[in-house]
């Protein structure tokens, strides 16, 4: 009934709560000097994940973010397949989730304060986290999200972000939850001047298309457990002391850019995303 009864009797803890308890619940663990693998996103506020980081540091524990994609064996083969060229130079890289998630609309996931925003920041700062993994730093982007589909949503529950970076790169995530049906589902398109790389999650396939010829490059036999993959990692980095893939700051960056969108959105301008 009171989780501060276990803190002498563990090493580390995974926090899965909902948003508006992260900051609180993860202090205290890290305060009591226990590693953290903090479900993302990491809190509601710049101001607490900073307190956190700054915790973990004082602390000398490891704070890693869960940010579960980065560690999903499709993911890190296109990561993979685009650092070796096989598709030749990347200039758009596309994301796509669509699904149906509704809950009462007094449910923390539908608030505002609770959620810390809509569906772009609950679900999609996955994906803005992939975007910034795979494309580097940022330059500026624009948000627009809607909750016309998704009325028991009091933010948007429909989410389509552009992000330009240098050279001439773009970006572009679109993820809803108020899909009824779907086609993509859960899909990565990575044009390159050579031919396009395509991660089928869904379909648990990555593939190489050249013109009218198409390769599959890797196949998945089952579901993946790049959840396993995740907590394999934070381990790991306790017992070697190394600084998680998903970290603190690497995490930050990820919600520095979602709320600049947030804020662009409100003035109808562009976000400047230069010092995320």
């Amino acid at each position: 009934d009171d989780y501060h009864a276990v803190l002498d009797l563990v090493d580390a803890a995974l926090i899965a709560l909902p948003h508006h308890l992260h900051h609180e619940v993860a202090m205290d663990c890290i305060e009591a000097g226990k590693h953290v693998l903090l479900e993302k996103p990491m809190a509601n506020t710049e101001t607490e994940c900073i307190d956190l980081i700054n915790a973990a540091k004082r602390q000398g524990v490891t704070l890693m973010i869960a940010y579960c994609m980065r560690f999903h064996p499709l993911i890190t083969q296109l990561k993979e397949a685009l650092d070796a060229r096989l598709a030749g130079d990347l200039f758009q890289l596309s994301i796509w989730t669509e699904q149906h998630t509704e809950r009462q609309p007094d449910s923390w996931m539908c608030r505002a304060e609770t959620l810390g925003g809509g569906q772009l920041f609950s679900h999609g700062c996955h994906y803005i986290d992939l975007l910034l993994w795979f494309l580097g730093q940022p330059l500026r982007g624009m948000h627009m999200g809607t909750n016309h589909g998704t009325p028991w949503m009091e933010r948007e529950g429909t989410s389509n972000v552009c992000l330009e970076f240098s050279q001439g790169r773009l970006g572009y995530h679109f993820g809803t939850w108020g899909a009824r049906g779907s086609r993509l589902r859960y899909t990565v398109h990575a044009h390159c001047d050579e031919g396009l790389l395509e991660a089928d999650i869904s379909g648990k396939q990555l593939i190489l298309h050249r013109g009218s010829e198409r390769h599959i490059l890797y196949q998945l036999a089952h579901s993946s457990k790049h959840t396993e993959n995740e907590m394999s990692h934070f381990l790991d980095c306790v017992e070697k002391g190394e600084v998680p893939l998903t970290s603190g700051p690497s995490a930050l960056r990820s919600l520095r850019a979602i709320w600049r969108l947030y804020e662009a959105e409100e003035n109808a301008a562009w976000a400047d995303l230069c010092d995320i």
